[in-house]
């Protein structure tokens, strides 16, 4: 009997993981059609194929659904070479790859602009967005470490200047992220930072 049991909850394990993974899909599928405001959870489990029930017992609402469907998505990966440069371009390259083949690059912007409309979103929405780009920053503390760069060097903001110009290019162009403007994009980021600690330690 307790075989019988056994195999009956391993039987049932796939179907709910298949339940939460079309339900991830769906959503995603839905902010990139009709975007946040417009998403329902009706029209989700339409999407996926299940009752408004089954979302109901896995999250209280769109908001938290939402917010786990998008941390789904791809981030930028670590990369450690023992050169910044190496780092930073073979991050970026590779976040571009993401931008042009997943719902990122339509799901990101759409999700950080419905921000200003909705705070409880922005308080979600804030610190995965903060830690998907934490290899940026530990890119930088190695750099750091190995005398490359100086140890005023601000990681934070060190990290916005790089990753900004593909958020500027995301937000406000029509035209797919095109890899080759990584080296460029990387060396006037430098230039830039370091600059920037130049003139704050003077």
């Amino acid at each position: 009997m307790s075989t019988d049991g056994q195999a009956a909850t391993s039987a049932g394990r796939p179907r709910s993981e298949e339940a939460h993974a079309a339900i991830l899909d769906a959503t995603l599928e839905l902010l990139v059609e009709v975007g946040y405001p417009a998403l329902t959870v009706e029209g989700i489990a339409t999407r996926a194929g299940v009752g408004k029930a089954t979302i109901y017992r896995r999250w209280s609402s769109k908001l938290p659904l939402v917010i786990e469907a998008f941390g789904q998505l791809p981030a930028l990966e670590e990369a450690d070479t023992g050169d910044l440069v190496a780092d930073l371009e073979s991050m970026l390259r590779s976040y571009v790859r993401v931008f042009n083949s997943t719902p990122l690059g339509s799901v990101y912007p759409s999700l950080v602009g419905d921000c200003a409309n909705d705070p409880e979103l922005g308080k979600l929405l804030s610190p995965l967005l903060m830690e998907r780009r934490r290899p940026l920053v530990h890119a930088f503390e190695r750099a750091v470490a190995r005398g490359e760069l100086g140890p005023e060097i601000d990681l934070e903001l060190a990290a916005d200047m790089v990753v900004g110009p593909i958020a500027v290019r995301v937000f406000f162009s029509d035209r797919r992220l095109n890899p080759r403007i990584v080296p460029r994009l990387v060396q006037v980021a430098l230039e830039g930072i370091r600059n920037s600690a130049r003139g704050g330690s003077a």
